[in-house]
């Protein structure tokens, strides 16, 4: 479990700094879908799951 939070902040750190220095390119890419699989095996995953439903639900209430 530490191991993958460690990852977790790692990866997120890199991430973050791909998205703002260089654009997101294939490797770059390859480094955020790693973070999003250790993410989703973080006690975290089911809170940033039912924020992200919440989202969705709010977007999809609006009439355009």
């Amino acid at each position: 479990m530490i191991i993958s939070i460690s990852c977790v902040v790692l990866l997120g750190i890199v991430v973050f700094i791909f998205f703002r220095k260089d654009g997101l390119k294939l490797s770059h890419a390859l480094v955020a879908m790693l973070f999003g699989f250790y993410l989703a095996s973080t006690a975290i995953a089911p809170s940033i799951k039912a924020g992200g439903e919440s989202l969705a639900g709010l977007l999809g209430g609006f009439k355009f």
